[in-house]
């Protein structure tokens, strides 16, 4: 276990807590997604799991030691945070800011050795962004900065890292590209990785646990079990349906949106047929190449 938060609240006052009675566990090399509504409190929780933020009450532990008793500098040893790209502004060039990844080990009046660098230079390199790492990091793109702020993160070979919402604002090739960089992390260094998000297909994608975060509750567990239909309608207030397909002998599945639910008659459950295909269709099997292409890509 390499992450545990036990019994944790927190509230901006004590008499409105956002958070209540958090639980869960993370292990080693395991991918954690944090999903919910605007303003629920995502960004918070990965607060108050850094210690950036303190619990009113309940516990977070690494490495099986209390946060509180950890020192600023092993902690950021052991953890490393990526910000949303989109609120990182700096004329740096990739390089240097990558380099700054390795702050915790270098002295305060001490400037960033031949190691720093080397080490810097490589977890570019695994990033797939080499040509840019001259480049200054307000003239890459998002995708670009998104992947070399993951890149600092790694420089400082952490056991876990925490990112705050990683593919928002990207479009999808780079969502994509992030997505498998972070899950080619963490299956290859045995990381654990956290990721605030607000695409639950991404977190069906990637993460192996799901924790998602309504207004005073909250539902943890493995990702196939908590992400369904009717706990995105109970949690975000839309009607959604799951529809699964394979591709290359792969299962995948994709999230539609269908309406706020409101006080709309169609029920959140997944037994109630889909609205928008009539009976006989539903009960006729794909006769042709072309139906069963729609089915199975």
């Amino acid at each position: 276990m390499i992450l545990k938060v036990e019994n944790a609240s927190f509230g901006y006052s004590r008499d409105n807590l956002i958070l209540r009675d958090i639980d869960f566990e993370l292990r080693e090399g395991e991918i954690m997604a944090v999903l919910g509504p605007n303003g629920i409190g995502k960004t918070t929780l990965l607060k108050n799991i850094m210690g950036l933020l303190k619990w009113h009450s309940g516990r977070t532990y690494l490495c099986g030691r209390e946060i509180s008793a950890i020192t600023s500098k092993e902690l950021w040893k052991i953890v490393s945070y990526v910000p949303q790209a989109k609120n990182f502004f700096t004329t740096f060039s990739v390089l240097d800011m990558v380099v700054m990844g390795r702050a915790p080990y270098i002295g305060t009046f001490s400037s960033p050795s031949k190691e720093d660098v080397d080490m810097a230079v490589e977890a570019i390199e695994e990033l797939g962004i080499a040509h840019l790492k001259d480049s200054f990091c307000c003239r890459v793109s998002g995708g670009q900065l998104q992947l070399a702020l993951i890149a600092r993160a790694l420089v400082s070979n952490p056991r876990i890292v925490i990112l705050d919402e990683p593919e928002s604002h990207l479009d999808f090739r780079n969502q994509l590209l992030v997505l498998e960089k972070l899950s080619q992390i963490s299956r290859g260094k045995n990381i654990s990785c956290i990721i605030n998000t607000h695409y639950p297909e991404n977190a069906l994608k990637i993460a192996d646990k799901t924790l998602m975060l309504g207004n005073g509750k909250y539902v943890f567990g493995d990702t196939r079990d908590i992400i369904n239909e009717q706990a995105l309608c109970d949690y975000f207030d839309v009607i959604v349906r799951i529809l699964p397909f394979s591709y290359n002998g792969k299962r995948y599945s994709t999230i539609s949106a269908l309406r706020l639910r409101g006080n709309s008659p169609v029920p959140c459950d997944a037994k109630h047929p889909r609205p928008w295909i009539s009976p006989s269709l539903r009960r006729t099997p794909p006769t042709n190449a072309r139906q069963k292409a729609e089915i199975t890509l």
